[in-house]
């Protein structure tokens, strides 16, 4: 054994200190390779690697010398050390010096007599537990933060890279250069990618790395280049260029290119010149910002002149097209809050034709609003100022919703004892809107005040095996109308006062039950359901914002037919339903749930949208333009038959299903049922079914955008299925079985490897123009597709939101 001997040395930390702290960028573009393990590369044993991306892992070896417990000790092994009078030393024969966490192996080290660098050679080896360099030779300068390493190869053991320059110099501080240096994040022995500049530089104190002549290869294939280029080399916010996106349809090609600009520590932007051949240069930004007690973004688009879109007979050809969102939110108190934003956009189509990932856009509505809350012990208060723009074209004046400039609430509960409580529930609101008063229904032509009360009175008496609850809320509303240049016999200060009573009860019967040597509980849950509301009179009142809710099996429970606050329909019914839940005892999970219901009703349902008590709503053959089931809901003696099921099959399998039946016409009013798997390695396999007749929403008529003059019936399939920890396959198709047509159809691969990640995507889907009707519907298709280079960045469109929202119960593995 070679001799051991142990010193103290004023050896720098250019040994490693941050050496490849930017070598997540860095690298040379040498042809020597390395076999895997001088890489210290440890593939995964036979059980783990059907389960990994990558066929193996960087993993350091145990260091060779011990530690020391002061930390500026040099510890030193060599088999041969010949020093010389003047104080020189040379240490030769596997050499291994550590100091701390560093340790360096050489054949050769040479020691001048000023000890002021040390001069490696031969099978140059350097760890520090987090990186590894190899070399032919180096020089390290022991009191300056210089240092040259010639023909080296390096990892990083964390991030999975690995690269080579020809040569290696630590010029300053943190400051580093390479030469003919190359990175890549691939396994040893695949450079499927990597990146090959001839100089790089690296300034860890700023956190940015620059590159000249830099190109990325492909299979030793040149795909792109750059002159020059600055990257950020540590996690931290640097300005520069991110990942472009880039996407192919039937329109063209679309290319954003964003920009980063990080302000500072609290504030950044980021800038997006996105080129469509169809349409022009669009110029996205948005801008953040963090304050002590508060935070915002504003963001923004605009396009001076659209070029027009073949598919909606350019009917924005030639104008400017922009949008603004701004939000603001901080915080008062401990109890209080507030929101400012404001949003507009120059037409109802502009996110259809530019907005949202992946060709789509969820937004509906621009929002406005200034908005301050109180969250009190006994009292809840909010104040807002509050308006949207609804995103439709072309948009009618009675789809316009009403400001609310402003709009007081007041809230609380008491608990007086013995399950009697009470509840408080007020608001103030001045209701506005830009309309033309003779061109909507007189009902929405006014615009004004409405103060609207409800207190409330119950009692709740609860056992284990059931509970009763009677409970009575007056409303009370009260107006002040402006109806402009309408003429209208109506007045204009109206009121309206009405009790709402109802009264809901239930019992709860369990039994024990064993199923496939497995222990259940069973519950029998009958309901009863009581509610009285009498016929008020509201053909005065305006209609700011109600809403004739859709039969459902929550409706079997509630008193209240309509949503908002202008409009409460009479009713005068019981309801009475059953269900029955399966719980696993083991776990407490619900395993079957079933529950079936119907409302028996003592009187017609005169009050809709009009507020008459006296005329029922007209029948579809005295007028064409009202909701064909309208008349037939308000006059019926009992309501559909409601069935629901909720069934966990097994850990894989569930279903749902929903049937409203109208046992007197014998009909299905409505109907979906859905089936799902979910396997524990990720693969998703969803199957539904809907069925509603023509006009069950009894809220919409002939004319709105959301009406259709068919029963609706449609299937949805959709599927992600992991063919292996590398493929993903996924896939939707939509259908409306009414009109036989594809409403949607999705095909998909996304591949990923230890070092890319390839996503390709097509998708063709019909496109409703904002209006009712089908003969405008139009179809539109695209191609997507998007590479990542994993350390790197990305290029193209990111769809995963996308494939989350349609394909439920999807995670897509992360590019």
């Amino acid at each position: 054994m070679g001799k051991r001997f142990t010193r103290t040395s004023p050896v720098a930390h250019t040994l490693m200190g941050s050496l490849l702290a930017g070598a997540s960028f860095t690298a040379v573009a040498q042809d020597q390779t390395l076999p895997p393990e001088a890489l210290d590369w440890q593939p995964w044993e036979q059980s783990e690697a059907s389960q990994q991306l990558c066929r193996g892992r960087y993993v350091m070896p145990g260091y060779r010398l011990p530690v020391e417990q002061n930390p500026e000790t040099l510890s030193v092994e060599t088999r041969e050390a010949d020093y010389a009078a003047d104080g020189e030393a040379l240490l030769r024969g596997d050499v291994v010096l550590r100091r701390g966490n560093t340790e360096l192996e050489a054949e050769r080290i040479f020691l001048p007599a000023d000890r002021q660098q040390v001069d490696a050679e031969g099978n140059l080896v350097l760890r520090d537990g987090q990186a590894l360099l190899r070399g032919d030779n180096a020089t390290l300068m022991l009191n300056e933060d210089r240092a040259t390493i010639r023909n080296s190869h390096y990892v990083l053991y964390e991030e999975h890279l690995r690269g080579q320059a020809s040569q290696l110099e630590q010029i300053g501080e943190a400051r580093y250069r390479l030469h003919d240096a190359t990175f890549t994040t691939c396994d040893p022995g695949a450079n499927t990618w990597q990146l090959v500049s001839s100089d790089i530089r690296l300034n860890q104190e700023s956190g940015f790395g620059t590159a000249r002549h830099a190109r990325l290869q492909v299979k030793d294939v040149p795909i792109f280049y750059w002159p020059w280029l600055r990257f950020p080399i540590d996690d931290a916010r640097h300005t520069g260029l991110l990942s472009p996106a880039i996407g192919f349809s039937t329109d063209g090609i679309d290319y954003a290119q964003p920009f980063y600009w990080n302000i500072a520590p609290n504030h950044d932007a980021t800038i997006t010149p996105r080129w469509m051949t169809d349409r022009g240069l669009l110029l996205n930004g948005e801008y953040r910002y963090l304050l002590d007690d508060s935070a915002g973004t504003v963001e923004g688009g605009y396009l001076s002149s659209d070029d027009g879109n073949s598919n909606n007979d350019n009917r924005f050809a030639g104008e400017e097209r922009w949008y603004i969102d701004a939000q603001h939110a901080g915080r008062v108190n401990s109890r209080s809050n507030y929101n400012l934003r404001y949003g507009a956009a120059s037409d109802g189509r502009y996110f259809d034709d530019f907005g949202g990932e992946f060709g789509d856009s969820d937004r509906t509505s621009m929002e406005r609003m200034a908005q301050v809350d109180y969250r009190g012990e006994r009292w809840q208060l909010d104040a807002r100022a509050q308006g949207f723009q609804r995103l439709e074209d072309p948009l009618n004046d009675t789809d316009k919703p009403f400001y609310r400039l402003p709009s007081l609430t007041a809230n609380s509960n008491w608990q007086l004892g013995h399950g009697l409580y009470s509840e408080w529930r007020s608001n103030a609101t001045y209701f506005w809107r830009d309309v033309d008063e003779r061109r909507v229904p007189e009902r929405e032509a006014a615009t004004g005040s409405r103060l609207h009360l409800t207190p409330a009175l119950g009692w709740r008496g609860e056992e284990s095996w059931g509970y009763i609850e009677p409970r009575t809320e007056l409303w009370y509303t009260a107006y002040e109308l402006d109806y402009g240049e309408r003429e209208t016999d109506r007045g204009t200060s109206p009121t309206r006062s009405v009790a709402v009573t109802s009264v809901d009860s239930g019992l709860v019967f369990e039994r024990e039950l064993e199923l496939g040597n497995r222990d259940y509980r069973q519950t029998l849950e009958p309901r009863l359901n009581y509610a009285y509301v009498p016929r008020t009179n509201q053909t005065q009142l305006p209609d700011f914002d109600s809403r004739e809710r859709a039969f459902s099996w929550d409706q079997l429970w509630s008193p209240h037919r309509f949503s908002g606050a202008d409009r409460v329909g009479d009713l005068n019914r019981v309801s009475l339903g059953v269900q029955s839940r399966l719980i696993e005892d083991s776990n407490g999970r619900e395993r079957l749930t079933f529950g079936v219901g119907q409302s028996v009703y003592f009187a017609e349902r005169r009050i809709d949208s009009e507020g008459d008590p006296d005329t029922l709503p007209a029948s579809p053959e005295e007028d064409p333009n009202v909701n064909p089931q309208r008349y037939y809901q308000a006059t019926r003696d009992r309501s559909p038959l409601v069935t629901r099921l909720d069934w966990q099959i097994n850990d894989r399998w569930s279903t749902g299903y929903e049937w409203l039946y109208d046992d007197h016409r014998e009909q299905t009013e409505r109907s979906s049922v859905d089936l799902r798997y979910r396997h524990p390695e990720g693969h998703v396999v969803n199957l539904g079914y809907r069925w509603e007749i023509e006009g069950f929403d009894p809220d919409v008529v002939p004319g709105d955008d959301s009406f259709r003059n068919y029963s609706r019936e449609e299937w949805d399939l959709s599927f992600a299925w992991k063919a292996s920890p590398s493929i993903d396959l996924i896939g939707r198709y939509l259908h409306d079985q009414t009109n036989d047509r594809p409403l949607e159809q999705l095909a998909g691969l996304q591949w990923n490897d230890c070092c890319y990640g390839v996503q390709l995507v097509w998708r063709e889907w019909v496109d409703d123009n904002d209006t009712a009707r089908i003969e405008d519907d139009f179809n539109d298709r695209g191609l997507f597709l998007r590479f990542v280079f994993r350390g790197l960045g990305g290029i193209g469109q990111q769809a995963d939101s996308y494939f989350e929202r349609t394909i439920p119960g999807y995670r897509p593995t992360p590019l």
